[in-house]
């Protein structure tokens, strides 16, 4: 390899470290409806897409609750009664937001309270 093609490449791979990747899709969202109804959306690349296509995966009366942007949400209700008590948590990881979803559920007079569902977006 050339002087020249040498000096080329170190300069490709020195740019390659600088330069930030390509930009991820990172916007999602989380709707619930009435009694345990929910629906969610990710990697879209843009929020208001992801609430649409929420809204559309719901069944019911749902309102996005969460728009999650490299982070999780999740959705606890219940599970001896799925049209009473419920959380919703968002976290920049799925565990603590599984965790503070499931508290909510618990604090609002849930007597089982379980994850109904949750999603999480690009790095969350």
């Amino acid at each position: 390899m050339t002087a020249f093609g040498q000096a080329l490449a170190r300069a490709l791979v020195a740019a390659s470290l600088v330069l930030p990747p390509a930009a991820a899709q990172a916007a999602g969202a989380l709707a619930v409806g009435a009694c345990g109804a929910y629906g969610f959306a990710y990697d879209f690349t843009v929020e208001q897409a992801a609430r649409s296509a929420a809204l559309r995966n719901c069944e019911g009366d749902c309102k996005v609750v969460a728009a999650v942007s490299r982070n999780c949400a999740a959705f606890a209700l219940d599970g001896r009664n799925a049209c009473g008590a419920s959380g919703i948590a968002a976290a920049a990881r799925l565990g603590p937001a599984q965790n503070q979803a499931l508290r909510q559920c618990y604090l609002n007079g849930g007597q089982d309270c379980m994850i109904r569902t949750f999603v999480c977006d690009a790095k969350g």
